[in-house]
């Protein structure tokens, strides 16, 4: 049977053309084929295999078709109710959003009410003119009631119809089958049903590309069809794909008989040749494609299915059986975890909208639905697997170190390999530490906590600082920020306000006397403030503390000071130094990548306008830290180059102290208000960003901090398994964060974070800015600290708008 013609060897690197595609019929399901499958599914998907969490809804059993293998369709007599009502469909669909489910699928006959006057009937009272109307209210509904992610599964539709349901789905499918009219004829699967002729199914499939629609389609495996008219079924999807990039996944589904209907006595399709067609799928479309295969239609063959070339088993449902296949079960879903990790794969939750199609170009996803997608995908846009949001008093979901190791050889172990070496990590590679699941992310969490202890020991550090906020008025209007206020006027917290010089001092002096070593000062970009309001802040704090470390003023501020002084960044800088500056913060970094700044921050610092004013500040020997917020529009390639960016500016310099990565806060951020965001990072991904940071900057910048405003206290504990040596300060008073939503607190005094640190297992130490030790009384100051006293204000008004000097 083997054709000496066809060389496998060459499809390592393209597509076979059609010719070549042909002639794949005459091989038989070898181990070159099953290789060749494989290796081009892991260079598309690496270790991932998908599935997507999902309830099946079942609108209507009645179809105007009569296909000679379907169960699925009924006739009137034989349903209590010709449609589900609109309280089963809420119910069915609000146990899966309670049982973690992301997609709701909605699978009906196609048209029945051209058929059946019952369904005519029965829309009528519902007032609905086709059933299509009522699918589109029913999807709406359920996206308003649960927010659960219809798939709609409607048959042939048309592209008003098409149109209209994008708009309460985020995705669509119709399987073509087979391309062969040949089974459309008298005897054949498909006689009587008109729609499952193959040319209007094509033409349904193109009218979805041209409707920038996601879709899923395939085929059926052992209907009578031959190999040859399987391949060309799926040259027709390849070609309409290549056209219009809009197919997401192809299903591979075997026909199994079933009693009762015409083809109950066909022998369907046997194991081998499934796995031929979905190796052959996989070679035909290439390492991007998801190919799919249901798992329980071909029960405990899950390895075999990965063998073979698939990453992805379709939806599962926790909650409802498959109601087109009710004999064939779901698989327990700790079974299929056992069964993938067995074939060396990690098991991970999806959407019903695959990654490629969620993005800033909304033309994939109508804007009602892309609010809804958003508070269900994470960075890399997959599902996203716990309730955990940054800011909120919840324990961590998980403990760093809980999976059990399955892989061998695995590409963080030569990501590994490329650190001892001494090389560079590029993007591709970091962008896979990122993308680590399951044992993978322990293996990059055990890696950054041994780079750590190489790097720093096991001491965590921590500064007595205290935050002053001097303004939360700023001309600016960054997506992510709930504290700054344009005006006088009350915000959705707190009311616009500028402190004056001597509340700013008394503030200093307090956090003095309560022990601390620096105070860290930065605000809003007041239109009223220019550089000498930054350096009379400054001289007067050294006058009245000359000791006390100042760590002020982002790079905005000090592009903003520098240009209202009309003198340049480093000149503005030497004065900020010779008034007593000692350090910047490294905030206003966000994400240094001008892709996410147009979005979240249009109007502020550019990235290279970013890394020029800290490159500045180093040649000047002011240290400055480096930040990243993360966890709104970003995505891991985003977080690679702004490491990368780090990474490569203090090569050159030097200058950073630290590195530290701020999860973004999004119950009162604007973005997120104006549903155009997602609502921060997970907590795999926070634990993620510490630890990748860690592993990539190693040999650069020795601390990694986290922040306990934004982790909380249980978060924290993990991310002192993953790399992180250093909690930053006891802050005294947090502002930025507090006006975001964070319920964590505004001081950690040192006892607690003592407590903290030590509940890990590590040794507290406090610390100054430069990671030197505290002199004098400053340690035992700041144990026996007395109560804050309360902050004042102070009014703002037209006359008073910028710090005043002290009398």
């Amino acid at each position: 049977m083997t054709d000496p013609s066809v060389n496998l060897d060459r499809f390592w690197s393209r597509r076979p053309g059609p010719e070549e595609a042909l002639a794949l019929a005459e091989l038989p399901v070898g181990t070159s084929l099953l290789e060749l499958a494989a290796a081009l599914r892991d260079q598309g998907f690496g270790s991932l295999v998908t599935y997507s969490p999902k309830v099946f809804v079942p609108l209507t059993e009645l179809c105007r078709d009569v296909c000679h293998y379907c169960t699925f369709a009924k006739r009137p007599r034989q349903l209590s109710n010709v449609y589900m009502t609109e309280h089963q469909v809420l119910d069915i669909a609000g146990r899966g959003a309670r049982a973690g489910c992301h997609e709701v699928l909605f699978t009906l006959g196609d048209k029945p009410e051209s058929r059946y006057r019952a369904a005519r009937e029965a829309l009528q009272a519902l007032g609905c003119e086709s059933t299509v109307d009522y699918l589109l209210k029913m999807a709406g509904r359920v996206v308003e009631q649960t927010g659960l992610l219809p798939h709609i599964n409607a048959g042939v539709l048309s592209a008003d119809q098409m149109l209209a349901l994008k708009e309460v789905s985020v995705s669509q499918g119709i399987m073509l089958e087979s391309a062969s009219a040949r089974l459309a004829a008298p005897g054949g699967p498909h006689h009587g049903s008109p729609d499952k002729d193959p040319a209007i199914r094509l033409a349904n499939i193109a009218l979805a590309g041209q409707l920038k629609v996601p879709f899923t389609t395939g085929i059926l495996v052992g209907i009578g069809e031959t190999r040859l008219e399987r391949i060309e079924s799926l040259l027709a999807l390849r070609e309409l794909h290549d056209r219009y990039g809009h197919i997401q996944e192809v299903i591979i589904q075997p026909f199994r008989p079933k009693p009762g209907t015409l083809m109950a006595d066909h022998s369907g399709a046997d194991d081998d040749e499934l796995k031929w067609s979905i190796a052959v799928t996989r070679i035909l479309f290439g390492p991007e494609m998801s190919v799919q295969a249901p798992p329980n239609l071909s029960p405990d063959t899950e390895i075999e299915l990965i063998a073979a070339g698939i990453n992805d088993f379709g939806g599962v449902s926790p909650v409802t059986c498959d109601h087109v296949n009710p004999e064939a079960p779901w698989p327990q879903l700790a079974v299929l975890k056992k069964n993938t990790e067995q074939a060396n794969k990690l098991l991970a939750a999806r959407l019903p909208i695959y990654p490629g199609y969620i993005s800033a170009d909304s033309s994939w996803v109508s804007p009602p639905i892309a609010n809804a997608l958003l508070r269900h995908v994470d960075a890399s846009g997959l599902a996203r697997t716990d309730n955990w949001v940054p800011g909120e008093l919840t324990k961590a979901p998980f403990s760093v170190g809980q999976f059990k190791k399955v892989h061998k050889g695995s590409h963080i172990g030569r990501i590994e390999k490329r650190l001892d070496q001494g090389l560079e990590l590029s993007e591709t590679d970091i962008v896979q530490l990122f993308n680590a699941r399951g044992s993978e992310f322990d293996e990059v969490c055990q890696l950054a906590d041994e780079l750590r202890r190489s790097a720093v020991g096991d001491t965590v550090t921590y500064v007595v600082n205290r935050n002053i906020n001097y303004t939360n008025i700023c001309s600016y209007r960054c997506g992510f920020c709930a504290f700054s206020k344009s005006s006088t006027l009350k915000g959705l917290r707190d009311k616009a306000y500028v402190l004056d010089i001597a509340e700013i001092v008394r503030r200093a002096e307090e956090a003095w006397e309560r022990g601390a070593t620096e105070v860290c000062l930065q605000g809003g970009i007041h239109p009223d403030f220019t550089g000498e309001t930054y350096l009379e802040i400054c001289n007067a704090i050294r006058s009245a503390l000359p000791a006390l470390h100042i760590h002020a003023f982002s790079p905005l501020e000090i592009q903003q000071g520098a240009a209202t002084l009309k003198i340049s960044v480093r000149s503005f800088l030497e004065k900020l130094k010779e008034s007593g500056l000692s350090t910047l913060p490294g905030t206003a970094a966000e994400i240094l990548d001008d892709e996410v700044r147009r979005i979240i921050c249009p109007d502020k610092l550019t990235t290279s306008e970013w890394l020029e004013v800290v490159e500045t500040a180093h040649q000047l020997e002011l240290p400055t830290t480096a930040t990243i917020m993360f966890g709104h529009v970003d995505q891991p390639y985003h977080w690679a180059r702004h490491l990368r960016r780090i990474r490569d500016l203090q090569a050159k310099t030097n200058g950073f102290t630290e590195f530290v990565p701020l999860p973004f806060i999004h119950q009162e951020a604007p973005l997120y208000r104006r549903d155009s965001c997602r609502q921060g990072p997970t907590f795999r991904e926070s634990i993620l960003m510490h630890a990748v940071s860690r592993i990539v900057l190693h040999g650069h910048i020795s601390n990694i901090q986290a922040s306990w405003t934004k982790m909380g206290r249980s978060g924290i504990a993990q991310l002192l398994n993953a790399g992180v040596n250093d909690l930053g300060g006891t802050l005294m008073n947090e502002s930025i964060s507090r006006a975001a939503g964070t319920r964590n607190g505004q001081e950690l005094p040192p006892r607690e974070m003592d407590q903290l640190i030590a509940s890990v297992g590590r040794e507290p130490l406090q610390r100054t800015t430069a990671y030197g030790r505290p002199i004098g009384d400053r340690v035992q100051s700041s144990y026996r600290a007395e109560p804050l006293k309360e902050l004042y204000f102070g009014p703002v008004s037209s006359s008073t708008t910028t710090p005043q000097p002290t009398a």
